[in-house]
C-alpha cells in the first residue's frame, strides 16, 4: 500500500507531484535523431548562442536508456520507421518525443511509397515544430511547450498499480 492510497488528494502528494515535475522539467536529457538537414538546426541549438543548456538539456545522449526526449528531425523512410519504434520502446518512461521540422511531422515534399507521412504514425508525438527546416530558436520554443506540458503531470500517472494477491487467486477456498 503505497503513500498514494493513503493521502489521495494530501498536500504532500501535490508537494511530490511539483517536485518531480520541476526536476524533469529542469534535466531533460534529448537523444539525437537526425536524419535529414533538420539536423544542423538541431546541433546548432546546442551551441553557446542558443544555450539548450539552460533547460537542463547540455548533453545530447548517444544511448536510448539515458534519454527521455527523442528529437526526430527530418524524412522518416520505411525502413527506418522500425529504428525509431524500437529506439522509442527503449526509452525509459516517462519519455517524450518532438517532431522537428515538417518532414519528421507531416512528410514534407516527399509524397512517395518510401517516406512515412509523419513520425506520428510510428510513435506518439508530444510537440511539433513547423519549418523547412526549423531555425534552433523554434526548437527552443519547443523545449518550452514541452516543459509546460511536463508540469501539468502528475506522478500517479506513472505508477502502476499494485498487485495484491488475495487468498481466493492463491488457493480457491473450500
Amino acid at each position: 500500500m503505497g503513500l498514494e492510497q493513503r493521502l489521495p488528494e494530501g498536500i504532500l502528494t501535490t508537494t511530490l507531484d511539483g517536485l518531480v515535475n520541476w526536476g524533469r522539467k529542469n534535466s531533460t536529457w534529448p537523444l539525437l535523431f537526425g536524419l535529414a538537414c533538420c539536423a544542423i538546426e538541431m546541433i546548432a541549438a546546442g551551441t553557446s548562442r542558443h544555450d539548450i543548456a539552460r533547460y537542463g538539456s547540455e548533453l545530447f545522449r548517444a544511448s536510448p536508456r539515458q534519454a527521455d526526449l527523442m528529437i526526430v528531425s527530418g524524412r522518416v523512410s520505411n525502413k527506418m520507421a522500425p529504428v525509431i519504434k524500437r529506439i522509442y520502446d527503449q526509452m525509459a518512461a516517462p519519455k517524450w518525443v518532438i517532431a522537428m521540422g515538417i518532414c519528421a511531422s507531416a512528410g514534407g515534399p516527399f509524397n512517395n511509397y518510401a517516406i512515412i507521412q509523419g513520425v506520428d504514425k510510428i510513435i506518439p508525438v508530444d510537440v511539433y515544430v513547423p519549418g523547412c527546416p526549423p531555425r534552433p530558436e523554434s526548437l527552443l520554443y519547443a523545449i518550452e511547450k514541452l516543459r509546460e506540458k511536463q508540469g501539468k503531470e502528475s506522478i500517479r500517472d506513472y505508477i502502476k498499480p499494485s498487485r495484491e494477491a488475495s487468498l481466493e487467486t492463491i488457493a480457491p477456498l473450500g
